[in-house]
């Protein structure tokens, strides 16, 4: 639904009222420095504007910052930086739902385990070969023409050498040299195997070359590929709004507001209100950036508080995912279904234990969540936080009155879940509440 009073002012309003979490985030997204000077001055912006003011807790500014590593890994060592330096001033633990790769390079670097739950076993066999000092990946990484040179000309150079890597923005793929060249803006490293080696542009590369953000590579991409959406994503990911205006004006590729929430491009996603006037559709979605006043916006246009969109979750649904407890408040404040299910049957409350946060848990519960609501596969609030080893949660939930031996669509209850991964101190808590240890699935 579009609001077709909607005025053109408006849109630079809400960009100068913004400007300050654009600016931000763009500088954080286009990350291209090492120099600590530098990154401290990026972070006295975030501490000003975002964490001292009160708007954004830093728990999950540091889930921000580290999530945007596998788009920009050449400067990982800076990410991580910046998020010790949140650490130091406040102490921030148990960050939740962030790539495990990232939380794994943080404790390397620093020794500080910022998930307590995260079990590095699994990352340790994962490929980290791009960081190493001497290989051809390290080349491109640094469009270090020379060492390139070096290594293509050795015997053994494998010209379908491939890369695949959890640091990297599909971790399923594997990515070729000439792909790498575009994703890092490798412009001197891409001249030499499109002309000596004669390699053949793909898809991936135009894709990527959106990250990279050199319009030179770019501009030979276009030559033999035509964009698609994942290329606006990229677009989005770099938060260049010439990239984004471009694929919508020449390609006519939609914004995609799902996006603009993920990697907090708030300048596309006005751009996308000012094109659209879509009220309805921004209201629900202006909950993935955790800023209420401007959920508060798009709610004063008109938009049902409970609209849904996508799969079907609310505003509340998405303020709950995104741990942003201020636009929570607010939207509960005003009226928002706290049991309203989207569709796979999950409340709010299912979600809160997904992602592991105790305290949404107990915002939900006094503001009104029904504890024992199923969702379509029969999972209580109580299955999810034994099977995400969320101690505190299950002992809230039991306290709170859970169905403690409900059983799932497929016979589970929450004790088979904590034994069936191991979680020997939920095992032993829901026992001294009456689990029931024999209980056939």
């Amino acid at each position: 639904m579009s609001d077709p009073n909607f005025h053109p002012n408006k849109f630079y309003e809400l960009i100068s009222i913004y400007k300050y979490y654009i600016d931000i985030y763009t500088a954080l997204y286009q990350l291209k420095t090492e120099n600590e000077e530098e990154l401290s001055s990026i972070y006295k912006m975030i501490k000003i504007d975002l964490i001292d003011s009160k708007k954004y807790l830093p728990q999950n500014i540091v889930k921000d910052i580290l999530d945007i590593i596998p788009y920009n890994n050449r400067y990982t060592k800076s990410y991580l930086y910046l998020v010790k330096l949140i650490y130091d001033d406040y102490h921030v633990e148990d960050v939740t739902d962030v790539i495990l790769a990232s939380i794994f390079l943080f404790y390397k670097e620093y020794g500080i385990k910022l998930n307590k739950s995260s079990n590095f076993e699994k990352i340790k066999s994962e490929n980290f070969e791009m960081y190493l000092e001497n290989t051809i990946y390290r080349a491109i990484m640094y469009d270090n023409k020379e060492r390139f040179i070096f290594f293509i000309e050795s015997e053994e150079f494998d010209e379908n050498k491939k890369l695949n890597s959890v640091l990297y923005p599909e971790s399923f793929k594997s990515y070729s040299l000439l792909e790498l060249c575009c994703y890092y803006g490798s412009i001197d490293c891409f001249k030499i195997l499109i002309t000596k080696n004669e390699a053949k542009i793909s898809q991936e590369c135009l894709q990527l070359s959106f990250l990279g953000r050199n319009a030179e590579i770019m501009n030979e991409c276009l030559k033999y590929q035509k964009p698609n959406k994942e290329c606006m994503k990229n677009a989005i990911i770099s938060h260049n709004i010439d990239f984004v205006t471009f694929l919508m004006n020449q390609y006519n590729i939609n914004i995609n507001l799902d996006y603009c929430g993920e990697f907090k491009n708030l300048e596309s996603f006005l751009v996308y209100f000012d094109q659209t006037h879509d009220f309805y559709k921004c209201f629900v979605y202006s909950a993935m950036f955790d800023t209420p006043s401007l959920s508060e916006f798009f709610l004063s246009l008109g938009p049902n508080i409970n609209a849904k969109y996508t799969i079907g979750q609310t505003a509340l649904h998405i303020a709950v995912s995104k741990n942003s407890k201020k636009t929570v408040e607010f939207l509960i404040s005003h009226g928002a279904n706290i049991n309203e299910i989207d569709n796979s049957g999950q409340t709010a409350l299912h979600i809160a234990e997904r992602n592991q946060n105790e305290i949404m848990t107990e915002f939900l519960i006094s503001h009104g969540a029904n504890i024992n609501e199923i969702d379509n596969s029969g999972q209580t609030a109580l299955h999810i936080a034994a099977m995400y080893n969320s101690k505190e949660a299950v002992e809230f939930l039991i306290s709170h009155g859970a169905n403690i031996n409900v059983k799932n669509n497929d016979g589970y209850t929450a004790l088979h879940y904590a034994a069936k991964y191991n979680r020997e101190e939920i095992v032993e808590l829901l026992i001294s509440h009456g689990a029931i240890i024999n209980e056939e699935k």
